[in-house]
């Protein structure tokens, strides 16, 4: 007995057809059309979508930062991905300092195992490339781990060097890897920030000045650069802006093997209207690359539009905006700033510190915001309903082409026979308001409070089990599986 979907439109990359999809087990067994409803159990899906669920290549979630720790981990992110339609998502294991890479993997396996509600893998984010890590990276494909990220910013924190980057790539692409790079140039933006604060310019509105447009197309261009010296595939995560975009264009239009993704955010929040926000609030959309200008906004959607960006993430690393209640500093001091759901639980007034921490110095907000559970809605009203994007390309860019990049596919982002059973039904004439008072995100504001949506998931389906259901959640910790990739992914 298995699972019948009967009367809905399959939604592909590449095709949108009615269709009867029959889900046997974890797997999709046959699609057709009239498929014998049999001893199976029927889902009419009469005048919804049937759609592969979401992908989210770039979250954060329970993620050590400036002082504090992002609210999300493997538990209510997971959830409220799914509530959002995403059903698989990579997470950056973050190296630490003196460590090895699989000191970080342990890390993140222990945050994961147990908690993971949807399925989930790894890039490998690396912050200290000694001689004997760069050894290592190739141990990595034994964990189903493909990706390295590197930092190009976070002077004195993350950031490496330029030969460092070289060297990189070209283990990496000696491996079948891909290179991940956040690309601003550090260098520049480590002279302008403490400019600006001895200047007295300490409000959230500054942080973009410190971090100007050009310097992350400088960076986009350089990575780009080597990318074509060294044929490593690269993956400029989270851009957005003119510059970086043209940088990235440039390189394919010469056919080197760079690609890139931005994220929900960067379509609709501007430094003027939201970094710049009376008082304090500006800190909630304080990110990194900072938000930009509407201009901005039309060339991302261009972007996404001509195929030059292949991906639409979040960057998901939110943060308390009203943290630091409770005796927060004597636990963060007695448990190594860790255990912070346990802290929280102790008491409902009780916050672990957040963005807070940036009062008098943007330099010091935690850098992150909220957007999982948003994002496949806010694409869909703002990119589908608006004209801008069609149904397919809207799976293209929120699930295929992830899965694709990053070696799942065809196990994931796609509805075929023999791939994983993650189905979101969706309802495109289903009204929905986005509000911090709705969402399962840990989290007291939302970014889009208030923005009217048309089509979101009604039921999401994980590897063949529902695990939502209206407004029910029937998921549970520990049924999320970890997702080995495979190297030499292909380059879109």
């Amino acid at each position: 007995m298995g699972t019948l979907f009967k009367n809905g439109t399959v939604v592909t990359a590449s095709d949108m057809v009615r269709a009867d999809v029959l889900v046997e087990g974890e797997i999709i067994s046959l699609i057709g059309q009239n498929i014998d409803a049999a001893s199976h159990e029927v889902v009419d899906c009469s005048g919804k979508y049937l759609m592969p669920g979401g992908i989210d290549v770039h979250t954060h979630l329970e993620l050590s930062f400036g002082g504090t720790v992002s609210n999300d981990d493997f538990d209510t992110g997971h959830m409220a991905m799914a509530f959002g339609g995403t059903t698989s998502h990579i997470d950056f294991v973050i190296q630490p300092i003196g460590g090895s890479l699989h000191d970080g993997l342990a890390e993140w396996r222990a945050k994961s195992t147990d908690k993971a509600q949807i399925d989930y893998g790894f890039h490998m984010a690396v912050t200290d490339l000694r001689d004997e890590v760069m050894a290592e990276i190739p141990s990595l494909l034994d964990e189903g781990i493909t990706s390295l990220k590197l930092f190009m910013a976070y002077k004195n924190v993350y950031q490496i060097d330029d030969t460092t980057l070289f060297k990189a790539m070209q283990v990496a692409a000696d491996n079948g890897m891909i290179v991940m790079v956040h690309a601003e140039n550090g260098d520049v933006e480590a002279e302008l920030t403490p400019r600006l604060l001895a200047e007295g310019k300490t409000d959230p509105k500054y942080h973009a000045s410190s971090r100007p447009p050009e310097i992350e197309g400088e960076a986009t261009n350089r990575a780009v650069v080597m990318s074509g010296l060294t044929n490593c595939p690269l993956y400029v995560v989270h851009m957005t802006c003119e510059p970086a975009i043209e940088a990235l264009r440039r390189g394919r239009a010469l056919g080197y093997p760079v690609m890139g993704e931005t994220c929900v955010q960067y379509f609709f929040l501007t430094v003027d209207e939201h970094l710049a926000a009376p008082g304090f609030e500006g800190a909630k959309y304080v990110c990194s690359p900072p938000i930009r200008s509407t201009h901005d906004h039309g060339v991302l959607w261009q972007a996404i539009k001509d195929g030059t960006l292949q991906h639409v993430s979040t960057d998901h690393c939110n943060f308390w905006f009203e943290g630091g209640r409770g005796p927060w500093q004597e636990w963060a001091k007695a448990h190594n700033n860790k255990g912070w759901v346990e802290f929280e639980a102790q008491d409902p007034t009780y916050r672990r510190p957040g963005k807070e921490l940036g009062q008098g110095n943007f330099a010091k907000i935690p850098n992150g915001m909220p957007g999982v559970e948003d994002r496949l809605m806010v694409m869909w009203e703002h990119g589908v309903n608006s004209g801008r994007i069609d149904p397919t390309r809207f799976v293209e860019l929120t699930s295929t082409n992830p899965a694709k990049i990053f070696g799942m596919y065809p196990k994931k982002g796609t509805l075929a026979v023999g791939s994983d059973a993650d189905i979101a039904v969706w309802d495109p004439d289903k009204e929905h308001v986005l509000s911090v008072e709705t969402t399962h995100m840990r989290t007291d504001y939302s970014v889009y409070e208030g923005m009217p949506i048309k089509g979101k998931p009604i039921q999401v389906y994980l590897r063949g089990k529902k695990i939502v259901d209206g407004d029910n959640w029937l998921g549970s910790n520990g049924s999320g599986q970890y997702v080995p990739r495979q190297a030499h992914a292909p380059i879109l």
